[in-house]
């Protein structure tokens, strides 16, 4: 398996939509490089007395349907060029579930494993400081994304409230519902991926009450395979893994115990009745279902050929490589692209802004409604692009994606 830089294969994935759109140069030229990009240190106090630098970022990276919208991580392994590939992919994301919105994203280059409670509140304010001239619910409104949770908005909210002397709880979003978060939002994610995997099984005849597999058993993970039985009507989770370990049960497992083990333990590398087998391994069984929730470049020229599921639903950034889109495609498998399969969260951070902006809140069974009416639009429209230009699904959700931003830029005569 090769390498990446994951924004030269956004890059690529965006070429290949062009041509199919007969885009004209400039219009390629401006979609393919980032509309503004803020880059700077960050000075922290740590509870040793010390201060300690961070390098931190902000990629906003086209706004031209509307303020940029994407998460902050906190990562030791962050660079620019992760960080530009993520703002890029929330672009077309946003797109393709006919949001008013652009794509961003940032990042703080720190380990949030060894950091404290204090430490960690610090380094979220001095972020929010060094962007929040460039910040708004009319400009770019960050939310969680790896290593940051609703908290870290909440205190990245106050510092911006703070700096500006007025309330904008739509600023951030993600927040607890306390302050100004939404209900629906704790599952969004995943509810949105079960979503597209009911409508894919209703296209292509497989049985959605099958087996299925996890790979990443983190919130998106735990809520996929709860939400899987619920809107799917059952289905035998057999596989599942964390960073810890992966456990397997051809019988499989009872989901709501095994998120709770999880949420107690930590991992589920050690829970009872479990086959423990190889990480690579899980991707390769025998399943209707595949989720892969976990990591980049999981699914990539290596195992491709050895994947048995029939539908592939992403619900990590990135877990298939452009190599393996190809052969998974040509194997008929139905491969969920996570602009798509992930959009859940988005839409509903959209609502809370909505809700935010007008200080009236939706109940879960609404928030639903919008999110189940959203996804299943989406996934049809690009089902349709696939059909319609021949090509396997990641690109005909690209070209959707691609499509709707550069109609957008002409029209405002960027280009």
């Amino acid at each position: 398996m090769q390498s990446y830089n994951s924004f030269r294969v956004a890059q690529q994935q965006i070429f290949e939509a062009a041509k199919l759109l007969n885009l004209d140069e400039a219009t390629i030229k401006l979609l393919t490089s980032p509309q503004k990009e803020f880059n700077f240190t960050l000075h922290v106090k740590m509870d040793s007395g010390k201060t300690e630098i961070f390098q931190g970022y902000r990629i906003q990276y086209n706004y031209a349907r509307g303020p940029a919208k994407g998460g902050i991580r906190f990562h030791p392994d962050e660079t620019v060029d992760t960080i530009r590939a993520l703002a890029c992919w929330m672009t077309w994301k946003t797109a393709v579930v006919d949001l008013p919105l652009g794509g961003a994203k940032g990042g703080v280059c720190c380990n949030p494993k060894k950091m404290s409670e204090r430490e960690l509140e610090n380094i979220s304010r001095e972020y929010v400081r060094a962007i929040a001239s460039s910040i708004g619910v009319d400009k770019d409104i960050p939310a969680p994304d790896v290593y940051t949770n609703p908290q870290t908005m909440a205190w990245m909210m106050d510092e911006y409230e703070t700096i500006i002397n007025q309330h904008h709880p739509g600023a951030f979003t993600d927040k607890p519902t306390q302050i100004g978060g939404t209900e629906g939002r704790r599952d969004a994610t995943a509810r949105g991926g079960v979503i597209t995997v009911r409508e894919a099984c209703k296209k292509l005849g497989v049985n959605p009450t099958g087996k299925y597999a996890i790979q990443g058993f983190g919130n998106a993970g735990q809520r996929a395979a709860l939400l899987h039985q619920e809107i799917l009507g059952g289905g035998k989770l057999i596989a599942a893994s964390d960073s810890r370990g992966a456990i397997f049960n051809s019988e499989g497992f009872d989901t709501k115990e095994l998120v709770q083990y999880k949420l107690k333990n930590g991992t589920i590398a050690d829970f009872p009745n479990a086959k423990k087998i190889p990480h690579e391994s899980l991707l390769e069984l025998d399943v209707d279902i595949l989720y892969p929730a976990a990591l980049e470049n999981a699914i990539h020229d290596g195992n491709a050929e050895n994947i048995k599921a029939k539908i592939v639903c992403e619900l990590a950034n990135g877990p298939t490589t452009p190599e393996a889109d190809i052969i998974l495609s040509n194997r008929g498998i139905q491969v969920i692209p996570d602009i798509l399969a992930s959009a859940g969260g988005v839409t509903v951070s959209y609502l809370e802004m909505v809700q935010d902006r007008y200080s009236f809140f939706w109940d879960e069974q609404s928030i639903h409604k919008i999110v189940d009416e959203k996804l299943t639009k989406a996934y049809h429209r690009v089902d349709e692009a696939v059909r319609d230009k021949k090509v396997h699904p990641r690109l005909g959700a690209m070209v959707v994606g691609v499509a709707r931003v550069a109609e957008a830029c002409k029209l405002r005569g960027w280009v």
